[in-house]
Order: structure tokens, then C-alpha cells, then sequence
């Protein structure tokens, strides 16, 4: 049922809350937000919301950047790490137009929202389900600079093999052997319960957590399936709770993709399903993996344009370190069942025809989730309107190890973008099945690419320590 502001209210009096703080989103998928006191919050801020420029927080809007936030009531949370307490809600941001507001359509959760009207539209389904995994590494303390005379990073997580020496307990993971280690080794445990815990308490079903397979503190949260939207709000707080439970125990985490030069990254594979009228379209006895037609196509339409996907859901230059061979990172264009070497995995233990669905495994969570969410329908969606048949293609199956094929074997499959720079080149050449049906507006687009590559560019301008490790004495 949904929330109504009486409800607000009711929930503000009866947790004695002192302030409301509203959450919004910028282009990088980041949190910003604005506090009232809650003796302050009335109807009135529901229906004419919270004025914010919208142009710092990324947004390269046409008309004027003054905008409006309009809570959603249905989002309504007390925030478990404020000591003041604090009501959140998130929501989405609207034009000032009279005489009635228009949605902000640059807006992240807008664009999700108008993804999912786009996929109703199209008749093909009326819900897609998705669960994103969350890796992230937890460390006991990190730091860095980036200065003319000095580039450096340090980073330290108790259990890690390189303090075998130091740590005195002979409590030491070997390197890329903590895959679901136990105590004494994961010694993070009770912080990951706690998220999970927190996690629940917002109203998001977890299926479990554990150690991954890096031994310097990398471990995973997944949750159950949800809805495309309301995944993407759960995506932020996921997020939220994660790096403020560390904090609360002294740890910093991050979902980075690639934090530790030789352990294994950390990646947001995307399972997802859709249906129509409760039932899935994604299942068909018989049929390769059990999927059906409908399935297929989708898996063709993220295939044909996973290069300028790569741009939404691997938006920084750390990612495309994660993404090379031999960490169980995909680097092949292709699908296969139970295969981590390709960009499409489907899992084998997925047999019940309401869970027969695929993964698509080179997302991270640098990514804005509304956008990387928005970005997969749309691609699929392509594919099937355009009947993309993956096998057809040259794209698969890859039931086969495919790091371990020969280099003339390999030279002939099609990798992902190597770089940021790459698949920025690739969104710039391929993007019009975003746009279908006004989802994703260009100038947000073209906003997004020139955001990146000024990144890209002030990155690559700094000299590395590993350059001076090659080239100092040359």
C-alpha cells in the first residue's frame, strides 16, 4: 500500500523524528542531499517539493537549472546513522512549468521510470526484475595523494596476506584463496551482518553475504530479485548502508572496481528476467538453457551494443582494470551457461521456469544505477524488437573456458572496450536505441560523454608510479 503524506506525519510524530532529509541524485549516481526540520515538513513540500540547482549536480539542462525535488513518500525511511533522528526519502526532480510541474527528464530515477513505460509500451512485458550483486572490499585503513611531487596510494586490510609477518595471530588469507573463508579469517563478519540486517530493515529482502574470492577484505551482499525502479533506489541505499556500517566500525569500504593490483575486482553482475501479467518471457522448455526466443533477442540487443553499454556501466577508467583476464572478470563478447569468462553468464542452478534468467557480469558500481539499469532494458528491448539473435551472430554459446583457448582462437571473438576512452568512443557512435521513445535524452548523453572523457583525460595526464618503475632509468 502506498505511503500517503498523513502517513509521513503519523511516522514523524510517533518516532519523535527532529529532522527530514531528502535525497537526491547527481549524474554520477552519488547522493546529495538537503535537511528540514521535521516540525517544518508539511503537504505543501509533497506537492510544490525542494528547489536545488540542478546544474551542479552535473545536469547540462536547457532550461533554466533551477528545479524542484518532489519526495516520494513511498521511500519514507529513518536514516540508522544519524544520532539525530532523521526521516529520508528520496524522489524525483521536476521542471518549474506552470501550471504544472514537468519531470526533470535528465533526471536518473525519471529516466528508469521512463524506461519501464517504454518497455509497457512495447507490450512485450509489463515488469523487469533484476539483482545486482555487490562486491566491495572492506580495509582497515586507506589513504592517497595526487600532487605535483608526490603520487601514492596505501591501503591495508588485516587478514591479507602481505602481513603474514606483521599481524602477529597467524590469522592470514593466502592471496585469491578467501572465497567463503571462515572465522578466525573473515573478520569483518559481524559488519556485514549488521549491513545485512540494515539492509532488511529498509525493506530489502538480502539472500546472503560472504568472503569473495580476494583475500585483501573483498567480500558480497546479494539481494533477492526486484523490480527495475525500486532496485535502483534499493541500489543506493545498498550502497549507502555499506560504506556507513564500515564507518561505524572504524573499516572503510569501497565498491571500486579494482582497488588491489593482482587480486580479483569487484563487479555489479545484473541477473534479470522480465514478465507479462506475472509470467515470465524469459523461459522455454527445451530450448537452449531453457530460455526462451524472447530471451535469446534480449541477450542479442546487450551483445550488439554491450561497447557503448560499457560507457553506462563501466564508467570510470578503473573499471576496464577490472576487466581483463584471468580474475573471473568477463572480456568476451558472448553468451554461455555457467561460463564467467563471458559478458552473458546463465546460470545452470536457475532450473524452475520462474527463475530461468541470465546475468550480464561486466557492470560495476561505479555506475549511475538508474542509468546502467535503464541502458540494459533498453539494449534487450532492441534485440528483441529487432529479433538479435545471439547464436546467429557469431556470439555464442561459449560453453568452454575461454581464457584458456589458444591466441588464434581468441583472435577470432570480439572483446569489450579496453578503455574508458573506447566505449566513450562507442556511445558516441551507437546510442539511438537509448533514445527510443525519449528515454534517454541526447543532450544528457552528450552531457554524460564530455563529462567522462574530461575524467579520462585528467587521469591519464598523471604520471603513474608503475611509469616510473618502467621508464625512470631508460
Amino acid at each position: 500500500m502506498k505511503k500517503t503524506v498523513k502517513d509521513i506525519i503519523a511516522l514523524i510524530k510517533k518516532n519523535d523524528i527532529k529532522m527530514v532529509d531528502f535525497k537526491m541524485v547527481d549524474i554520477n549516481g552519488q547522493y546529495r542531499h538537503v535537511t528540514i526540520p521535521a516540525q517544518s515538513f508539511s503537504e505543501d513540500i509533497m506537492i510544490s517539493g525542494i528547489g536545488f540547482d540542478a546544474s551542479n549536480y552535473g545536469y547540462a539542462v536547457v532550461e533554466k537549472s533551477d528545479m524542484v525535488f518532489i519526495p516520494d513518500p513511498d521511500t519514507a525511511m529513518i536514516d540508522p546513522f544519524c544520532e539525530i533522528p532523521t526521516l529520508s526519502m528520496s524522489g524525483n526532480a521536476m521542471i518549474i512549468d506552470a501550471p504544472n510541474n514537468r519531470p526533470l527528464a535528465q533526471y536518473p530515477r525519471n529516466i528508469v521510470l521512463a524506461a519501464e513505460k517504454y518497455m509497457r509500451d512495447t507490450g512485450v512485458a509489463d515488469t523487469m526484475l533484476i539483482l545486482p550483486e555487490f562486491e566491495f572490499y572492506i580495509f582497515d585503513n586507506v589513504g592517497w595523494e595526487v600532487s605535483s611531487n608526490s603520487v601514492a596510494m596505501s591501503l591495508d586490510a588485516e587478514q591479507s596476506y602481505w602481513n603474514s609477518y606483521n599481524q602477529g595471530l597467524g590469522h592470514i588469507v593466502p592471496k585469491q584463496k578467501a572465497y567463503h573463508i571462515a572465522k578466525p579469517f573473515d573478520t569483518s563478519y559481524e559488519c556485514r551482518s549488521e549491513m545485512c540486517m540494515l539492509i532488511e530493515e529498509a525493506g530489502i529482502p538480502v539472500k546472503y553475504h560472504h568472503p569473495e574470492v580476494a583475500a585483501s577484505g573483498q567480500f558480497e551482499i546479494e539481494p533477492m530479485l526486484g523490480e527495475m525502479s525500486k532496485m535502483a533506489d534499493a541500489t543506493m541505499l545498498i550502497k549507502y548502508i555499506i560504506k556507513n556500517t564500515a564507518a561505524k566500525y572504524g573499516k572503510s569500504a569501497t565498491l571500486m572496481p579494482k582497488p588491489v593490483y593482482g587480486e580479483a575486482g569487484s563487479g555489479m553482475h545484473v541477473h534479470m528476467m522480465l514478465l507479462k501479467d506475472g509470467e515470465s518471457v524469459f523461459s522455454e522448455d527445451g530450448a537452449y538453457a531453457n530460455l526462451s526466443k524472447t530471451a535469446h533477442y534480449f541477450m542479442g540487443g546487450l551483445l550488439k551494443h554491450i561497447a557503448s553499454l560499457c560507457a553506462i556501466t563501466n564508467p570510470s577508467t578503473n573499471s576496464f582494470k577490472r576487466l581483463v583476464p584471468g580474475f573471473e572478470a568477463p572480456v568476451t563478447v558472448g553468451y554461455a551457461t555457467s561460463n564467467r569468462s563471458a559478458v552473458i553468464r546463465i546460470p545452470a542452478y536457475a532450473k524452475l521456469p520462474n527463475e530461468r534468467r541470465f546475468e550480464l557480469r561486466n557492470p560495476d558500481a561505479t555506475c549511475n544505477p538508474y542509468f546502467c539499469y535503464a541502458a540494459i532494458l533498453m539494449a534487450g528491448l532492441d534485440g528483441i524488437k529487432n529479433k538479435i539473435d545471439p547464436h546467429e551472430n557469431g556470439w555464442g554459446p561459449y560453453d568452454m573456458n575461454l581464457y584458456n583457448l589458444s591466441d588464434e582462437e581468441k583472435s577470432k571473438l570480439k572483446g569489450l572496450p579496453t578503455s574508458l576512452e573506447e566505449a566513450l568512443d562507442a556511445l558516441e557512435a551507437d546510442h539511438d536505441y537509448l533514445t527510443e521513445g525519449g528515454v534517454f535524452p541526447e543532450e544528457l548523453l552528450k552531457n554524460f560523454i564530455k563529462t567522462k572523457r574530461d575524467e579520462a583525460r585528467q587521469i591519464a595526464a598523471v604520471p603513474h608510479p608503475a611509469e616510473f618503475d618502467k621508464y625512470y632509468n631508460l
